[in-house]
């Protein structure tokens, strides 16, 4: 399979992944006003290396051993992919779902240009930006209903002054951690010269003591709520079981986004990632009007269309961006056995 072929099937693989999450969670999870966001999170990362190691013994994959010098390499990862969480969390608490679209569209942008600097990765050519610039314009389309009567804000019983200063903090935090997550695993992939179910190990397997940290100390009073709320023995069995499959289901599909992510960063560059992950919120959002009986306004499907094209742009942008000034790849980190394997002639590193 060519190196073009293999980003395609990667980033496929992805958005598929993406929306089988997502559709899961909101099929299933959003019916039980689950809100123990950590604790989910944690079980999906404990489903995860059970099923890899499942997998594993039963000679289907197969995976690095776990060693203590990778591990601290990773732990970064994977600290500031929960930082990440959880400021997009307190921002969304703050701020209008628009407002946040928004910034999160212009953090592709901050990803680009970091790739280009820190990583030596790809320039940033003018049709590029055009495509970064249209999808920060389908957001505003599509959200300005609520941006034009001001509703950026969420009501709070705060200082309205200090209230701007909160969520744009949290805003900012959440484009920083998300730019951050991107290029270090982007960055720690090479380094390291993990393949995908490694990745998917690592990232997992290092993620749950930070994540049972975070709901211990960050989610005791909405845990308190649930325990009351399900130890209720008039609460009927079958509630608690459906709650129940539908973490399981959620955890399995968070295996598939694990290994695509891992797969698609690999393979393609940070930016293009990114840019996947926006657009891959318009067929969720197509979905939404059409199956969970969400508004269709001319707001809305203006701001998929542009955004569809951005993503047009995009693709061919990336199939005509000069290579001039990027790292060959025969210069990258690469482990010993793929290194072997280049030199016979059998592996291509995919040109992102």
């Amino acid at each position: 399979m060519t190196s073009q072929n293999t980003a395609v099937t990667a980033i496929t693989s992805y958005c598929l992944s993406s929306i089988l999450m997502t559709l899961t969670n909101k099929l299933v999870l959003s019916s039980y006003d689950f809100k123990l966001n950590f604790l989910l999170l944690a079980i999906q990362s404990v489903i995860c290396v059970i099923t890899l190691e499942i997998f594993g013994g039963l000679g289907l994959v197969s995976r690095r051993r776990f060693s203590w010098d990778d591990g601290k390499k990773w732990f970064i990862v994977s600290a500031s992919l929960v930082a990440m969480i959880y400021t997009g969390s307190k921002a969304l608490q703050h701020l209008s779902i628009p407002l946040f679209t928004i910034f999160k569209n212009l953090t592709i942008i901050l990803i680009a240009y970091s790739e280009r600097t820190l990583l030596k990765g790809p320039p940033v050519t003018r049709l590029m930006l055009v495509a970064f610039l249209m999808m920060v314009v389908s957001s505003i389309i599509a959200g300005w209903a609520d941006l034009s009567t001001g509703k950026v804000l969420k009501p709070t019983d705060s200082d309205s002054d200090m209230e701007w200063i909160v969520a744009y903090g949290w805003m900012l935090s959440n484009c920083l951690t998300t730019a951050g997550f991107a290029l270090l695993m982007k960055s720690k992939i090479r380094e390291v010269g993990f393949k995908e179910f490694d990745t998917v190990f690592y990232n997992n397997l290092l993620s749950i003591p930070i994540l049972v940290v975070a709901c211990l100390l960050l989610e005791g009073g909405e845990a308190q709520k649930f325990y009351e709320k399900y130890s209720d023995p008039e609460r009927p069995s079958g509630e608690v079981y459906g709650l129940a499959i539908g973490i399981l289901m959620s955890g399995v599909s968070s295996f598939g986004i694990s290994y695509s992510t891992a797969w698609c960063m690999r393979v393609t560059s940070s930016t293009t990632y990114s840019m996947v992950g926006a657009l891959n919120k318009l067929p969720i959002a197509v979905a939404g009007m059409i199956f969970f009986n969400d508004p269709v306004t001319f707001g809305g499907v203006a701001g998929v269309l542009i955004a569809f094209f951005a993503g047009i742009v995009y693709s061919h942008a990336k199939s005509v961006q000069p290579t001039a000034g990027v790292k060959p790849a025969s210069d990258l980190p690469l482990p010993v056995n793929i290194k072997a394997d280049r030199d016979r002639g059998l592996y291509k590193l995919a040109n992102a």
